[in-house]
């Protein structure tokens, strides 16, 4: 029968007393029982909720339509369309409305199946008013948590856009706050920082919040272009500018006009380039390779180093102008082992990620596996990590990968063992080669066969690197990513 007391019951709460929780708690009830309803109604006033009553379904879906609340209290068994019937529409509309449902003994039965719809909870008449109310704080506290976090995500998202760049340490929890800071101006931005710590993600993370979001972002590794070939590269050529230039080319000045030009690793610049590089910082101007005509651009430049450019510029290796011209803003990137704090979750970022590409299920690291990663030293930092999660996940044949399956430089195996063992009459000189073309490959390997990454990693310059491969008679397999 319908309750002619449910307006009045409503009207009725909507003058009480704030109550201890300052009436900032909204509940619906919706129960066919008048007695419950106000047995209800009266706990939950006096415990400083506001409340709202509904005698049956299309009443209640009515007030969630007009308001919203921060828990719904749901009769199981309503007359007409059931609390059940009810209960897959609500979790469909409002997702993010907690709901405990109201159950009869005779009813238990049907409750697995309501949680499975959605419930969070439930509760059995009688019930007992503090376990109910234990209930009802403990829902909406969770509730508001992950809505808290959600929004959190979503202000952090929109402020910075660092969907790559993963930590929660201070020393990146300060970084993201610079990079939000400098990245709206037009100011010249120096990254310092180890091999493999991400300068590049930071300087696409600069670019992508800054009013040039729209236009190139152009990176290129001024240490992996031969010294000959880099001028014609930033700056482009006309058409007979040296032997090998049959048409005009663009440079990457060009490319990135109106936007950002990243000069990574750019201490390995000659003093020549560096020249000018400099005189494009002042005057905005260059000319092409073999040209005689200027070309002005808006090109913001972000340049990354892993040296030290003060000390370079002592020793007379960097010119102390254009160290000047670059640093402007100075951003330096912790390396992992100083942010140890940050493993666990690179390593559950890395494991997603790798999973989700070989098409795997998802995988996790053994508590020994994660305690190795902790203790480890990460001299190749971030980008070593990402590489002994890639090779973990691809060995894996179950969904925890152990210690064994982790490079054998985190788990303390040395190469030298394994030499002596089967090469037992082996030289020394012998033995050192081996060792060192095992090294080399194994580096490589996780480099993708990218030879300037392997470079960075043994912090050697290319060239270097390469009469390496070449005396040792190093396999160079194709490279399968760019």
């Amino acid at each position: 029968m319908p309750d002619t007391t449910t307006e009045t019951a409503q009207e009725a709460v909507s003058n009480k007393p704030a109550g201890r929780i300052a009436g900032s708690m909204r509940i619906l009830i919706i129960d066919d029982e008048a007695g419950i309803r106000d047995s209800l109604d009266t706990m939950l006033t006096l415990e400083g909720f506001s409340v709202t009553l509904a005698q049956d379904g299309a009443s209640g879906m009515d007030q969630l339509a007009r308001s919203e609340f921060d828990l719904l209290l749901l009769d199981l068994a309503l007359p007409g369309e059931s609390g059940m019937d009810l209960l897959p529409r609500i979790v469909e509309m409002y997702p993010k409305l907690p709901v405990i449902m109201i159950t009869a003994f005779g009813t238990m039965g049907n409750v697995v199946d309501a949680i499975r719809a959605g419930a969070e909870n439930f509760v059995q008449k009688p019930w007992d008013n503090e376990k109910l109310l234990a209930d009802i704080r403990t829902a909406i506290a969770r509730h508001r948590a992950e809505e808290e976090v959600v929004q959190l995500k979503r202000t952090l998202k929109q402020r910075y856009n660092f969907e790559n760049i993963v930590g929660k340490s201070e020393p990146m929890l300060k970084l993201f706050d610079l990079v939000a800071q400098v990245a709206p101006s037009r100011s010249t931005v120096l990254i310092q920082g180890e091999s493999g710590t991400g300068k590049e993600l930071v300087a696409k993370a600069i670019h992508g919040n800054s009013p040039r979001r729209d236009r190139p972002f152009v990176p290129v590794n001024t240490g992996a272009v031969p010294s000959e070939l880099l001028e014609s590269t930033l700056f482009g050529h006309v058409k007979g500018a040296f032997t090998s230039a049959v048409s005009a080319k663009k440079g990457l000045f060009e490319v990135a006009n109106g936007g950002t030009l990243f000069l990574d690793e750019i201490g390995t610049m000659s003093l020549d380039m560096q020249a000018k590089i400099l005189r494009v910082l002042q005057d905005r101007r260059f000319m092409h390779l073999g040209g005689t005509q200027e070309i002005q651009v808006d090109v913001r430049i972000i340049a990354a180093t892993n040296v030290d450019l003060q000390e370079a510029v002592k020793a007379g290796r960097f010119r102390e102008d254009l160290f000047y011209r670059l640093n402007v803003i100075t951003l330096e990137l912790p390396p992992l082992r100083s942010r140890r704090e940050d493993v666990p979750i690179l390593a559950a970022h890395f494991l997603k990620f790798y999973c989700n590409e070989n098409g795997m299920e998802e995988r996790t690291l053994s508590p020994d596996a994660m305690r190795i990663l902790m203790d480890y030293e990460w001299p190749g930092n971030v980008r070593e990590l990402e590489n002994a999660i890639e090779r973990g996940v691809v060995l894996s044949t179950s969904k925890v990968i152990p210690p064994e399956l982790l490079p054998a430089q985190l788990t303390g195996n040395t190469y030298s063992a394994t030499m002596l063992e089967h090469q037992p009459d082996a030289s020394l000189f012998d033995l050192m080669e081996e060792i060192e073309r095992r090294i080399i490959t194994d580096r490589l390997e996780r480099c993708h066969w990218n030879q300037t990454e392997a470079a960075e990693y043994f912090r050697i310059p290319l060239s270097t690197l390469n009469q390496k491969i070449k005396r040792l008679n190093v396999e160079i397999k194709k490279r399968n990513r760019d």
